[in-house]
Formats: structure tokens, C-alpha cells, sequence
């Protein structure tokens, strides 16, 4: 299982509604709103890099409202 954080920046005034999307998708584990340079972190999970990757693309990028997302892949989960 490969899994990353997703670093999310959300739209003005659209953050609890995203955030509520984010949160029905099988493959985010958790997704936070925070404060800071972005608005909300997910942590999410694919069987492989390939599938990782679509989740991305597929799943969180499609997301109306999320207009940039910076992911970092965990390279040692222990």
C-alpha cells in the first residue's frame, strides 16, 4: 500500500463543502482543514504508485473548489 499526504488549497468560502466531498472518497484516510499555507491535508492510500496517482488526479483534482495540491508521497510509514 502506498500512502501520501495531499497538501489542498481550497477555494474562498469553500472549504467545509470540499472538505465534506473529500471525506466520502474510500481512498483519503483523513483530511483536515489547517491553517497555514494551505487549507486542508488528507492522507490518503493506493494499492500501488499508479493507483495513487489516479486518486489524485481522478478523485481529489476534480473536486470543484481545490485549486492547487502539493503531494508528498511517505517514503518510510514506521
Amino acid at each position: 500500500m502506498i500512502q501520501a499526504y495531499v497538501f489542498i488549497n481550497i477555494q474562498a468560502g469553500k472549504a467545509k463543502d470540499v472538505v465534506g466531498k473529500l471525506r466520502r472518497k474510500k481512498f483519503i484516510k483523513k483530511v483536515h482543514l489547517v491553517t497555514g499555507l494551505h487549507d486542508a491535508i488528507a492522507f490518503i492510500e493506493g494499492k500501488n504508485i499508479k493507483a495513487l496517482a489516479n486518486n489524485i488526479t481522478e478523485g481529489i483534482h476534480k473536486v470543484k473548489g481545490i485549486t492547487k495540491t502539493v503531494t508528498c508521497v511517505v517514503v518510510n510509514g514506521k
